[in-house]
């Protein structure tokens, strides 16, 4: 009997218990539903998805199908032309998410079939982390005990890369590659083969993994896991990390987990209030304070193109754009300068890195960037304002990052600071008690 595997964020034949769940009675009918929403990704998100999905098929021996439609439509009619009478595929916890697997499971209810949702993208299900009393945690810190407490399975078996039956496309992924290639080009090529992602990881593990601890917050080292990218689309499922960190001693592994334990945090807070996709879940400073029209488009454009005079700050934006990626500490900063230092709103920087992130992941954008701006949970406090000449010389002291993306920062071609940090520090800081007093006297 054929049961159909919807694939979402878990292109991948390792860990991956929807897929097992498909495989149980017979060979799975695999789809991926190349929708309209996929068509709003950036060039350069379509590119790579294509990929992952191409060496995917491959992995298969050509049998999974990529079919262009809304998923309620598409895996609707690969049951049918499998006479499958049940769908498997991993819950999602993301607004859109929810919504594309509510679609899905109504049109096959109504054509007497089944979704049957198994496991998730993360070590734990967003919600299932309560207090004793059963409410959400609000702060991370005892969020990650409660966390670790729960605990997670180990790695699913990896699945049969004969247990497929071929599913017909009618998208040509090179085609989308090049398309998306064209459309919005990277300086190089991120790793897109299950296989070599694995690999890469394994060899993290025994090497780099011992400096990431003392490392991490250096742009100028690389010292990091470069997970990002293959968790965002699932090429590797974090309890395939964590069983590998669970048998390192120390405290660089540790530290690696407690980032993979953010990531599990904001998925759970925005699983819980779905519109702090959009909306600041505590507000800091009165409407009036955000910077608007001419000026600050021209401002927000500084910052986006890396022309704002402080080097750290560019150099983050310049390799967001040439790559896709940003170190995470360059992030932070670029995020406070652009609320704390140019006044403009979160919500304008997180749109921007949702179509520039190649590892884009939707909670982990709009919270990340929500904790930089004093709004979400356990957020840094708004007075935490980043000093972006302070952050490069303790991070990037010898300037080797900011040389490598910024090559004429040392010379007269180079823009003067777009602004005095401190006095726009000051302004900030005078905003924010300004937003106190009018809340205490509402």
């Amino acid at each position: 009997m054929t049961s159909v595997w919807w694939i979402r964020r878990d292109a991948r034949l390792a860990d991956n218990p929807a897929l097992l769940a498909a495989q149980e009675d017979g060979p799975a009918a695999a789809v991926f539903a190349w929708s309209r929403g996929v068509h709003l990704w950036s060039g350069r998100r379509r590119a790579h998805l294509a990929r992952v999905l191409w060496s995917l098929r491959e992995d298969t021996g050509g049998a999974v199908g990529v079919r262009r439609g809304d998923p309620a439509g598409v895996i609707l009619a690969i049951a049918r032309e499998h006479d499958a009478s049940v769908v498997v595929a991993a819950r999602e916890a993301s607004p859109a998410g929810i919504r594309a697997q509510d679609a899905v499971a109504a049109a096959l209810e109504a054509d007497g079939r089944e979704l049957r949702l198994v496991g998730t993208p993360y070590a734990v299900a967003p919600g299932r982390v309560v207090k004793s009393d059963g409410t959400e945690y609000k702060v991370f810190t005892p969020f990650s005990h409660a966390w670790r407490e729960h605990g997670w399975r180990g790695p699913a078996d990896h699945a049969d890369p004969a247990g497929f039956a071929r599913v017909g496309s009618d998208v040509d992924l090179d085609q989308e590659a090049a398309h998306g290639d064209a459309d919005d080009l990277l300086a190089e090529q991120h790793e897109f083969r299950e296989e070599r992602v694995i690999a890469a990881w394994d060899d993290y593990v025994a090497g780099d993994l011992a400096r990431y601890a003392t490392e991490r917050d250096r742009p100028d080292l690389d010292s990091t896991s470069h997970l990002s990218v293959p968790l965002a689309y699932g090429q590797i499922h974090p309890r395939t990390v964590l069983a590998a960190t669970a048998a390192v001693r120390g405290e660089a592994a540790r530290k690696l987990e407690s980032e993979l334990a953010w990531r599990e945090f904001h998925a759970d807070v925005l699983f819980r209030h779905p519109r702090a996709q959009h909306e600041s879940l505590t507000p800091a400073l009165p409407e009036d304070a955000w910077a608007t029209g001419a000026e600050a488009d021209e401002a927000f454009m500084a910052w986006r193109d890396g022309r704002t005079g402080f080097p750290l700050v560019d150099a983050g934006m310049r390799q967001l754009a040439a790559t896709g990626t940003m170190h995470n500490r360059v992030r932070m900063v670029v995020a406070s300068f652009l609320v704390k230092d140019l006044h403009l709103p979160w919500q304008r920087g997180a749109s921007y890195f949702r179509r520039a992130l190649l590892d884009y992941d939707h909670a982990q954008n709009q919270l990340n960037w929500q904790w930089v701006a004093g709004t979400g949970r356990d957020a840094a406090p708004f007075f935490r304002i980043f000093n972006p000449c302070s952050q490069a010389e303790r991070y990037d002291p010898d300037r080797r990052y900011v040389q490598r993306w910024v090559a004429e920062v040392d010379t007269p071609a180079y823009p003067a600071p777009m602004v005095d940090h401190a006095a726009e520090r000051a302004v900030a800081l005078a905003d924010l008690k300004r937003g106190k007093a009018a809340r205490a006297s509402s």
